[in-house]
């Protein structure tokens, strides 16, 4: 259990448990890395990774949380390499467009949303559990800001797992760039599609499904019709641990506001926001945002599990 298998010609490293896991048809969950690298603070970062590891192995799946080191794209993490990379600095945060430029010069980064769907087709994963998937921009119209997420989602056969799209974004805007794109959204348990912090977004969700088993079997089906892209499950955050959607709108309007009067544009947008809704909502964001991603990591190893039964 000391030692990596290294299994294809690709610059993969798996960790003993996935290892293992791949080896014995075991159900895995994928799990991007910049919620550790970007999203939280040292030791906070690490003890949050590790509880949404936990989470996923008590329900009967294993985590393969990825990461670039070393030169390799690591699918699973030990806990020695977990701490570490929890503590690295001047960490690259990873897309499709610089995934290969990371590899090649050796440097440590940090998967995004469509880097780790990336990385899990790579090593023949299928589910992958995430906070929230990027957008359409408020404003796109003007910056053409849209993240590469959506189109990753049209061309990449893996479901995702996630509380909708983050707040932040134009969510009818994104809801018509998946439906554009032929990605399905699936709501889980509701007709609403979810708006990340809030349970409920007041828009209606393309699809419907109440049961992991359904997810997987659409899943499969996709696979049988040759069709391309990956589905988009939307799990509404437990209402218990919900910022409702008329207290977090005026929070998000007022950072955006912030944001525009500072000229703060690009990749400096969200970070920037995500702060700003931290120190104006007195953490209770972060406490949402790990509520939801542990939410999301029980239904991903259910879906994972459901998936390995009718394979």
């Amino acid at each position: 259990m000391g030692r990596y298998r290294i299994v294809t010609d690709l610059p993969l490293a798996f960790s003993p448990e996935v290892a293992d896991a791949r080896l014995n048809g075991a159900p895995i969950v994928a799990l991007e890395s910049t919620i550790i690298t970007h999203g939280m603070p040292f030791p906070q970062n690490l003890e949050t990774a590790s509880r949404v590891e936990t989470e996923i192995r008590a329900h009967g799946a294993v985590p393969a949380t990825i990461a670039v080191m070393d030169g390799r794209l690591h699918v699973g993490l030990t806990a020695a390499e977990l701490e570490r990379l929890a503590q690295a600095e001047a960490v690259m945060k990873l897309s499709r467009a610089d995934i290969a430029a990371c590899l090649a010069a050796g440097r440590t980064g940090a998967t995004t949303v469509a880097a780790t769907m990336i990385a899990a087709r790579l090593a023949g994963i299928a589910v992958f559990a995430t906070g929230g998937i990027g957008g359409v921009h408020r404003g796109a119209e003007t910056s053409f800001d849209i993240s590469a997420d959506l189109h990753e989602l049209a061309r990449t056969p893996v479901t995702v797992v996630a509380a909708g799209a983050k707040a932040i974004l134009d969510l009818p805007k994104t809801l018509e760039v998946l439906e554009t794109l032929g990605v399905p959204v699936i709501a889980y348990g509701q007709d609403e599609f979810p708006a990340f912090w809030s349970h409920r977004s007041g828009l209606p969700a393309p699809l419907r499904m109440d049961k992991a088993r359904d997810i997987a079997a659409a899943h499969q089906m996709r696979a049988r019709l040759g069709l391309d892209g990956g589905q988009l499950v939307a799990n509404p955050i437990p209402e218990s641990a919900e910022i409702p959607r008329a207290e977090i709108m005026p929070v998000i309007e007022t950072a955006l506001a912030e944001a525009e009067a500072q000229g703060i544009a690009a990749k400096a947008v969200t970070p920037f926001l995500l702060a700003r809704i931290f120190d104006l909502t007195g953490g209770r964001s972060l406490e949402a945002n790990i509520a939801l991603v542990l939410n999301n990591a029980r239904l991903g190893a259910a879906i994972s599990c459901e998936i390995a039964r009718q394979s």
